[in-house]
C-alpha cells in the first residue's frame, strides 16, 4: 500500500497507526520527502516522532530541506513502526512524504521466508556506545 502525506503551516503533523486489536506485523518505510509547490526559502525540519522501548516519546529529526539548496530528500525506504508521527518541527512547508505500508500476516508462509540468512550467516554488530561529552 501507498501512502503519502503533506505537512504545512496548518497542518503540522500527521500520525500514522494500526488498529491495535490487527495481530498482523505493520512496517511503514519512507521513501522521499520533498518541498512541494508553493514552498518558501526556508528550513523546513521535519521530526519522526515514536516511542522508545521505556514508551517514552521520542523525536528524530529525518530531514532539513530548503528549496535553494535541498528541496528533496531520498530516505532509502527508511522503515518504522507504527504508530508513528511525522511534525513539521520548523518551517512551513509544504513538505510532502511518500512511502509505503506492508502488511505481513503472522500466519502467512512468506513472513518466515523473508529471512534468507542463518544465524551464522548473520554478521554481529558492535555494540552502540555514548557519545562523549
Amino acid at each position: 500500500l501507498l501512502l503519502g502525506c503533506e505537512l504545512t503551516a496548518t497542518t503540522k503533523s500527521y500520525t500514522f497507526q494500526v488498529d491495535e486489536e490487527d495481530d498482523s506485523d505493520h512496517i511503514l518505510a519512507l521513501s522521499v520527502v520533498c518541498l512541494t509547490d508553493g514552498a518558501k526559502d526556508e528550513c523546513n525540519v521535519v521530526e519522526v516522532v515514536g516511542r522508545n522501548h521505556e514508551n517514552q516519546e521520542i523525536a528524530v529529526p529525518v530531514a532539513n530541506l530548503k528549496l535553494s539548496c535541498q528541496p528533496l530528500l531520498s530516505l532509502d525506504n527508511f522503515k518504522l513502526q507504527p504508530p508513528v508521527t511525522f511534525r513539521l518541527a520548523a518551517g512551513s512547508g509544504p513538505v510532502h512524504l511518500a512511502g509505503w505500508h506492508r502488511i505481513m500476516h503472522r500466519e502467512d508462509a512468506s513472513f518466515e521466508e523473508d529471512d534468507d540468512l542463518s544465524e551464522e550467516d548473520e554478521e554481529e554488530l558492535p555494540p552502540i556506545m555514548p557519545a562523549k561529552k
